[in-house]
């Protein structure tokens, strides 16, 4: 299963937990603090999934956006900070609108293309 989020800000849709790295903070350490803020989840990350840097991958500037695997033992998701819903979604039932090229970091994922 795939934890997905609801977006309070533009761009509206469904998207990966996720933010920007703070001052001092390693790249795992900004994964595991934006999903506990954005889902109450604690995580044990497994791996470096691959990173996506499109200069048009976000409309509002240049990102570069690592992705992570892990997983959680927590049954206490729920929609915090940035976030208004949070849904658990799998290759067959993902949302119709997702933000950003995150359907296709989806699609990677699902068909091990990393």
């Amino acid at each position: 299963m795939i934890v997905l989020i609801e977006r309070k800000n533009d761009p509206e849709g469904w998207a990966l937990p996720g933010g920007f790295v703070d001052t001092g903070e390693s790249l795992e350490e900004a994964v595991i603090r934006e999903i506990k803020e954005e889902t109450n989840l604690d995580v044990e990350l497994i791996r470096q999934f691959h990173s996506y840097s499109s200069p048009s991958r976000d409309a509002r500037g240049h990102t570069v956006s690592t992705v992570f695997l892990a997983r959680t033992h927590s049954k206490a998701a729920k929609a915090g900070d940035d976030a208004k819903n949070i849904g658990l979604y799998h290759q067959m039932n993902l949302p119709e609108k997702i933000a950003f090229d995150h359907r296709e970091i989806l699609e990677d994922y699902f068909f091990s293309r990393y």
